[in-house]
């Protein structure tokens, strides 16, 4: 495909609130300036799409970021990554370490201050800024492109504890975790082994965290697993995959009854 057509085609991973809500052109991708404020890397022949949206020309930060790439089976694609910031809320720079180094999410090393500012203010682990709440658009849109590919199903890797359940809602099932994401609520009831962990020791680890998908994702994220002598948990947190049949999305759920 030309430029043109494929940015024409991309444009379908763009929520659509997103240009009403920030008014920008949905065929020019420009604001009423004229300030084109959406990219597409996308080179011929690359196996990956990534698009990214700012709501004016020099914000630090993009308010939505999708990557999706091809799998081996062309029946299936893979949902690399997806960031969604809201611009008028506080920002915490929880990506960038003491040393200004990137943290990777807390993956490589962690800013503990800024984290915790995060978390007094609601947000989860990973979070810069709080989110616009269109994970059930952007999946509806993943969908549709789908659909117009003939791809069968959309594959990810949940990276926070968080984010599985919120995928679990959505009607993503799993590749592989399942079993521990289980074991992980098991361990949050009380007498529970992560449930002792709960004890106050530092912000991340609040007695009432295990009641929550946000409580349990910070604890998660400071380490909790790790210090576990448990069978299925003994490598700690790791990503699980998961999927969604498109149009078919399939009923699973590892924390009953959760609130966010």
């Amino acid at each position: 495909m030309s430029p043109s057509e494929k940015e024409g085609f991309y444009r379908l991973l763009i929520p659509p609130s997103l240009f009403k809500r920030f008014q920008i052109n949905p065929l020019t991708f420009t604001d009423y300036a004229g300030n084109r404020l959406v990219r597409f890397y996308c080179p011929e022949r690359e196996e990956t799409v990534m698009v990214e949206m700012k709501r004016k020309i020099d914000d630090p930060d993009p308010l939505y970021s999708i990557q999706v790439s091809d799998a081996l089976d062309f029946s299936q694609l893979i949902w690399d990554f997806l960031v969604v910031n809201d611009p008028d809320s506080e920002r915490f720079n929880i990506d960038i370490d003491a040393q200004g180094k990137d943290t990777l999410w807390g993956r490589a090393s962690r800013n503990l201050t800024e984290e915790e500012r995060a978390l007094r203010a609601g947000l989860s682990p990973g979070q810069i800024r709080r989110g616009l709440g269109l994970t059930r658009e952007v999946i509806y849109g993943l969908e549709y492109f789908a659909k117009i590919l003939d791809i069968k199903s959309i594959s990810l890797e949940a990276l926070f504890y968080h984010n599985a359940i919120v995928y679990e809602r959505c009607g993503f099932t799993y590749f592989e975790g399942f079993k521990r994401l289980q074991r992980i609520h098991q361990a949050f009831q009380r007498g529970g082994q992560l449930f002792q962990k709960l004890d106050a020791s530092n912000p991340f680890r609040q007695p009432g965290f295990e009641k929550t998908v946000r409580g349990r994702s910070w604890a998660i994220h400071d380490g909790v697993i790790s210090e576990l002598d448990d069978d299925i948990l003994d490598e700690g947190w790791f990503s699980p995959k998961m999927y969604l049949m498109v149009g078919k999305p399939r009923p699973v759920c590892t924390f009953p009854d959760a609130v966010y």
